[in-house]
């Protein structure tokens, strides 16, 4: 008997170990065994106390009446599979008629009390069927990025989904994106990453940091073009749009639409070409879109109005070239003068990190999802790298990029330098190799110096 109790002690010390160090294995080990014991015996009173049932049918009713038999019970959605993770449960369910897959997004927080776990995302599989996505711990705390199959172009997994899913910047899907949030919240880090999972592909990477390329020049090895100020900057995009033009070219004259061609080859952009003819895919990277947009002289005023136009007619225009945008920057609003509203509604893809006011979460999120502008409002000042992400559809998830050291980027990006290519219309902005500085003690002057 006192072996007994002393193998329940270790068995329970050992569990909560786990659950306080390694919460994974805890959840595999013990966790999801509870949850799902749990989730199945609360399962039918959850639905019911969260409104999530039917009234019987009306034959069931008229049976009884006949049969003198008690009034049937509300019917609940039929469970279809309750599959475990390594971060929660999958729990499927087919819908009864009249019900709608907006209920269960709109109860996943009364459910997420109900079967006592961490988080629980709704989301509609096909016509009658919904996944539920319950998560066991607060798997944002620790970013621990689950190994992820061979990359596709342009496909980038940049961080981790509150249900345990990776999330990827998927350039295909959404060509442009804008990037918002306050200083410190771990937007520069998300960028890192970001240019990190862009190294090893065979892209182009152009860069305009106007913060004296304090963030993007270390990574100057891996970059076709850079700009740190708003001068070079205009003169980079402008050579964009030419290089853009003659991308075009290059399409119009492989068309070759005729009667015998085969439907398959007939192509309006550069995916569809030859690989032989294919320009190589660029990814224009911004650092503070405001240093951009602002403006203090007539000079200026000028300056500022070719940047946001060539921004503009790249974001239109650039999808079918295989050029795409990453906008970043604290605020994105009409305040930064005429054009920003107009270059906004072309960035499909939104990700907003913590930010200061509601103002600046409505930019990003206030034509998608007033649900996302309050996740974005109420990310914790102690969680640098959660963000919100989401697209134009009304779709968002909250996500953690992983801390990527900047030394952790530049030797990714030093590592896969040769695979940089040359654009002639950018050979003028190719960056030099930053030299390494050595900073030393300061040497005593031999005269003081005359005062002013």
């Amino acid at each position: 008997m006192t072996a007994l109790w002393v193998t329940l002690l270790v068995v329970l010390a050992l569990a909560l170990v786990l659950r306080w160090q390694r919460p994974t294995w805890y959840w595999m080990t013990f966790g999801v065994t509870f949850a799902a014991i749990r989730v199945l015996i609360r399962y039918r009173s959850a639905m019911d106390a969260c409104g999530l049932t039917v009234p019987p049918a009306r034959w069931r009713l008229a049976l009884a009446r006949v049969t003198n038999r008690p009034v049937p019970e509300a019917r609940s959605p039929r469970i279809l599979r309750l599959r475990p993770t390594a971060t929660g449960l999958v729990l499927r369910l087919k819908l009864r008629p009249g019900q709608d897959a907006f209920d269960f997004s709109a109860s996943s927080d009364r459910l997420r009390h109900s079967f006592a776990l961490h988080n629980v995302v709704s989301r509609e599989i096909r016509s009658g069927v919904v996944e539920l996505r319950m998560t066991g711990y607060d798997v944002l705390k620790l970013v621990r990025m689950p190994t992820a199959p061979p990359s596709e172009v342009l496909r980038i997994p940049v961080a981790l989904r509150e249900d345990g899913e990776l999330h990827y910047r998927d350039y295909r899907q959404a060509p442009h994106a804008l990037n918002v949030g306050a200083t410190k919240s771990g937007k520069s880090v998300y960028q890192r990453t970001l240019v990190s999972g862009l190294a090893p592909q065979n892209v182009a990477l152009v860069g305009i940091d106007c913060k004296n390329g304090v963030e993007l020049f270390p990574l100057a090895a891996r970059f076709t073009a850079l700009a740190d100020n708003p001068t070079d900057a205009a003169d980079l995009l402008t050579a964009l749009v030419q290089y853009m033009g003659r991308v075009y070219q290059v399409i119009r004259a492989e068309q070759r639409i005729s009667v015998s061609l085969p439907d398959a080859e007939i192509t309006a952009d550069i995916w569809d070409l030859p690989a032989h003819l294919r320009p190589v895919p660029v990814v224009v990277v911004v650092d503070e879109v405001a240093e951009l947009a602002l403006a203090a002289s007539r000079a200026e005023e000028t300056r500022r109005d070719q940047i946001v136009t060539d921004l503009v007619r790249l974001a239109q225009l650039g999808r079918a070239a295989g050029i795409h945008l990453e906008i970043c920057g604290q605020r994105f609003g009409s305040e930064l003068g005429k054009g920003i509203t107009m270059l906004r509604a072309q960035l499909t893809g939104r990700t907003a990190h913590r930010v200061n006011d509601e103002t600046s979460a409505n930019m990003a999120f206030g034509d998608i999802s007033p649900d996302a502008v309050l996740a974005a409002v109420q990310i914790d000042r102690d969680r640098p790298g959660t963000a919100v992400a989401g697209d134009s559809s009304g779709g968002w998830s909250r996500i953690r990029a992983p801390h990527t050291t900047l030394r952790q980027a530049v030797d990714t990006c030093n590592a896969h330098a040769h695979r940089t290519p040359s654009i002639p219309e950018l050979d003028p902005f190719r960056p030099a190799l930053p030299v390494r500085v050595h900073v030393g003690k300061v040497q005593p002057k031999t005269a003081s110096a005359p005062a002013f």
